[in-house]
């Protein structure tokens, strides 16, 4: 059984950065597409980026695309959410979630879900 966690979340300023990390123990992450999803208070929760196994393929939301990058890191077991020049609306509780097939958007039962992470854009 794949356990996800979630780290680097915090308050920041607008335009600041942060990088999100999800680590997964109980087993290896090189064999999933790991993805990124998002919610705010209030709202549905929402697909911000996933990468491929091997790294190579990724998907982002357009509302995202530009700012956010996801990487991955087998040897580490870990894969990353690097966000740039944010936002207030991008205040949410950020989850990373497994699956053996890539998927993109949010209408896929995937495997394994993390707890999140809260990030909070404010001055």
């Amino acid at each position: 059984q794949v356990q996800l966690v979630e780290s680097g979340g915090g308050l920041v300023q607008p335009g600041g950065s942060l990088r999100l990390s999800c680590a997964a123990s109980g087993g290896v992450l090189s064999g999933y597409a790991v993805g990124w999803f998002r919610q705010a208070l209030g709202n549905e929760r929402e697909f911000v980026a996933s990468i491929g196994w091997s790294g190579d393929t990724t998907y982002y939301s357009t509302s995202m695309k530009g700012r956010f990058t996801i990487s991955r890191d087998n040897g580490k077991n870990t894969v990353h959410l690097q966000m740039n020049s944010l936002k207030p609306e991008d205040t949410a509780v950020y989850y990373c979630a497994a699956n053996r097939v890539l998927w993109y958007g949010t209408g896929s039962r995937l495997d394994y879900w993390g707890k999140g992470t809260l990030v909070t854009v404010s001055s």
